[in-house]
């Protein structure tokens, strides 16, 4: 667990941080980051993929799945995350055998999504910064991402 925010953590050092983030803190976080790129997005980055960044937007700059519709709504981002098997579930309670998603909504508009590890902690990707390990839901909700709205399921490939 950190202590405090290793120097390599970019995004603490910017100004709005705090207010952003304000259940985010250093004791809130496991050790390691990813470093920072704009190579992919937090919602590549919950489907497990880090060689696109996947964005609904109208003039196709970005990767989305053909079957979900280019919508920033709720419906469009579960129907991308159903592309990759995930379906709607009650909550982000870990459950043996599967991988959670959660879908972050402000206003009902989706801003970020979070990944659940193995080890029942949650990993983001921080917009264009890093990716972090923390140990709750609650961890990035808050004014910027809002609160974890909507939670997906799917089984984990058998060894």
């Amino acid at each position: 667990m950190w202590t405090r925010w290793p120097p390599e953590f970019t995004l603490c050092a910017t100004p709005a941080f705090s207010r952003q983030f304000p259940h985010l803190e250093p004791r809130s976080c496991v050790d390691g980051l990813s470093p920072a790129t704009r190579s992919y997005n937090c919602i590549a980055w919950a489907a497990s993929v880090t060689t696109a960044r996947w964005e609904p937007d109208p003039f196709f700059q970005y990767f989305w799945p053909d079957e979900a519709p280019r919508q920033y709504t709720l419906e469009a981002f579960i129907a991308a995350f159903q592309s990759r098997g995930f379906e709607v579930c009650g909550d982000g309670s870990q459950e043996a055998g599967a991988e959670k998603i959660a879908i972050y909504a402000l206003n009902g508009i989706p801003e970020h999504a979070a990944r659940q590890l193995p080890n029942g902690n949650w990993t983001s990707k921080m917009g264009d910064f890093e990716d972090i390990q923390h140990y709750s839901i609650r961890a990035v909700s808050g004014p910027f991402y809002g609160e974890a709205s909507i939670y997906m399921s799917r089984k984990l490939a058998q060894p």
